[in-house]
């Protein structure tokens, strides 16, 4: 099962007219970019939370047996830390292909350390997608990350880099680091 996005994106030209633009990554896009980028700064954005709620089936996953990764859900009042870049419209291609399992564009409002909001473009994969796995315990999400392995490697890796990568940007997320601290938990017993 794939839900291939990368048409929706390109059709909906978010930024598409912008000689520059940000570009607000979440998850992997924080400590592994693999694009060219004018300039990369931490910033949050209001309104938002990480969660291991979206199947990889390209990456960290086959179609067979998807992998979980981070999308972004609603949830008023909280702050979402990530990592921002500042990109040319160059880098659609690249990021349209990277993101295609459910994951569309979005220009959501960032914040950043000298208190300065502008508009930046976000991957959101929401649960009308077809690779959407949604909400399970901790423990399931755990498990089901450390038997998972796709094109781009264990998904154990994917899932204890990103909360590496939140750790170095002193980030609060209850979520992640509680999936990770059960799957180092799980890898110790392997």
């Amino acid at each position: 099962m794939s839900f291939d996005t990368t048409e929706a994106n390109r059709r909906g030209g978010a930024f598409e007219d912008h000689d520059e633009l940000w570009l607000f990554g979440y998850g992997s896009l924080i400590y592994k970019a693999g694009f060219e980028f004018e300039q990369r700064c931490a910033a949050t954005i209001e309104g938002w939370q990480r969660r291991f709620w979206q199947g990889s089936h390209d990456h960290r996953g086959t179609p067979e047996a998807p992998g979980r990764v981070v999308t972004l859900v609603e949830a008023p009042g909280e702050l979402c830390t990530g990592m921002a870049y500042r990109v040319t419209p160059a880098v659609f291609d690249y990021l349209d292909h990277r993101e295609k399992n459910g994951y569309l564009r979005f220009a959501k409002p960032m914040r950043f350390a000298d208190g300065r909001i502008e508009d930046g473009l976000v991957y959101i994969a929401t649960p009308s997608n077809e690779a959407w796995l949604g909400e399970t315990s901790i423990d399931a999400i755990a498990r089901h990350i450390q038997q998972s392995h796709g094109p781009s490697g264990p998904n154990r890796d994917y899932a204890l880099n990103l909360a590496d990568a939140l750790a170095v940007l002193d980030a609060q997320d209850d979520h992640v680091f509680a999936v990770a601290e059960r799957l180092r938990e799980l890898i110790a017993v392997e």
